[in-house]
């Protein structure tokens, strides 16, 4: 999926990708797309919680079976 933006949220736990997204989305204009990249397993079920609580939408999540793995969320900011 193409990007407007990427955040690179590598080695943080919860709550911190959420706390960064919450921030970086501020930085893009509506209808851009973000990816968030992460290794933190919660953000599965956080990212898609918090696009619910906050309007913004998700658009899904790709999963790296790297060592650790890694998860590429995508959403686009409201507008």
């Amino acid at each position: 999926m193409k990007a407007n933006a990427t955040l690179d949220t590598f080695g943080l736990l919860c709550p911190m990708p959420i706390i960064k997204t919450a921030q970086k989305i501020k930085e893009l204009k509506e209808g851009e797309i973000l990816e968030v990249i992460s290794t933190d397993e919660g953000i599965k079920e956080d990212m898609p919680a918090w696009c619910k609580s906050t309007g913004n939408e998700f658009l899904g999540i790709e999963e790296e079976k790297n060592d650790p793995i890694i998860y590429k969320v995508y959403l686009r900011k409201k507008g």
